[in-house]
């Protein structure tokens, strides 16, 4: 927004100037500077992008909705305006299993070394762990918040950015195997980083050779009804700069009751190991509920979480605040 400020002020001590420059109070002749034009986040659009990736069903590595939902999310990318690298690993599991990942990269303005990464996970959870039926805790859930609202989100800002060239380069990415966490609901032994696979893959194997972004944001479940999402406490300790542009970018354009002045939790989330490991100042806009006991929102890790949960009001609170801040750099 300082771009946005700047222009009002000048207006005040000028006066509004047909000429094409205007006199500073030093006396010199400067150049208007042109208003920036944020395109306006489709929310509708955001909505459709994640119900088709609900409707191939829960998307974990190694089955075929997994398969027929990364061909959907590259040829999107791909359709508006992006290089796209599909990047393929095999995993490692808490459980030993291999799992087959892709992690979807799209590119624009790919040459420009001042970057910015936004990022999401896509993978659905493989077990409802915390279903209030024991006996559905072992199946795998839609995640329609958890996992395809945060690309349905990015899916929407990369149709606005297919016919505009920005002056700064943006990657969009979509990590896999961030769900596949070890289950609440099993007696299995604690091992550490078993959850964020393909973020912790990318990060030690970036797309591009020594890859670095000025800073990257994570949307993780951002489509529940009245979310709200507080300053993460990483995020607040890697990334304060950054925490302070996005919460004061969503307020000054009217979505103060959805980004709160508070601290939420500290999350291991796949911004953690982006920033541990590429380097990368990154923070994770993610809902915070205090009235639940796991934080975040009662259809958390349950069959509740499908399109019912999704909403389009609060998309666009994070979708046009996302679009302000990076058409604003």
């Amino acid at each position: 927004m300082l771009k946005y400020i700047t222009l009002i002020t000048l207006t005040i001590i000028f006066g509004c100037n047909s000429n094409n420059a205007k006199t500073n109070i030093a006396g010199e002749k400067v150049k208007k500077q042109k208003a920036i034009k944020v395109p306006s986040f489709n929310a509708d659009s955001a909505y459709q992008y994640v119900d088709a990736q609900v409707a191939f069903g829960p998307r974990v590595p190694n089955t075929e909705a997994h398969t027929k939902c990364a061909e959907y999310l590259s040829s999107k990318l791909e359709e508006f305006g992006a290089d796209v690298i599909v990047q393929e690993a095999q995993l490692i599991a808490f459980d030993n299993k291999v799992l087959n990942a892709k992690n979807i990269i799209g590119q624009y303005n790919p040459k420009i070394k001042n970057r910015v990464m936004l990022f999401a996970h896509w993978d659905s959870r493989p077990f409802a762990d915390h279903c209030e039926d024991p006996a559905k805790r072992n199946d795998p859930i839609l995640g329609a918040n958890d996992g395809a609202s945060g690309v349905g989100v990015l899916l929407e800002v990369a149709r606005c950015l297919k016919n505009d060239t920005l002056p700064i380069g943006i990657d969009i990415i979509f990590f896999d195997a961030e769900d596949y966490g070890i289950p609440d609901h099993l007696d299995v032994q604690w091992k550490p980083d078993t959850w964020c696979l393909g973020s912790q893959y990318w990060s030690k194997n970036p797309h591009t050779p020594d890859y670095y972004a000025q800073y990257g944001i994570l949307l993780d479940m951002v489509g529940a009804p009245q979310a709200t999402f507080y300053q993460e406490q990483q995020s607040l300790q890697f990334a304060p700069r950054i925490v302070k542009k996005v919460w004061n970018t969503a307020n000054d354009i009217g979505f103060g009751n959805y980004f709160i002045y508070d601290k939420g939790g500290a999350i291991t989330d796949d911004h953690v190991y982006v920033n541990n490991i590429r380097g990368i100042p990154c923070i994770d806009i993610i809902q915070y509920d205090p009235s639940t006991n796991s934080s975040f929102g009662s259809y958390w890790h349950t069959h509740k979480d499908n399109m019912d949960v999704i909403d389009r009001n609060t998309m666009k609170a994070v979708g046009q605040t996302l679009l302000h801040v990076i058409y604003n750099e």
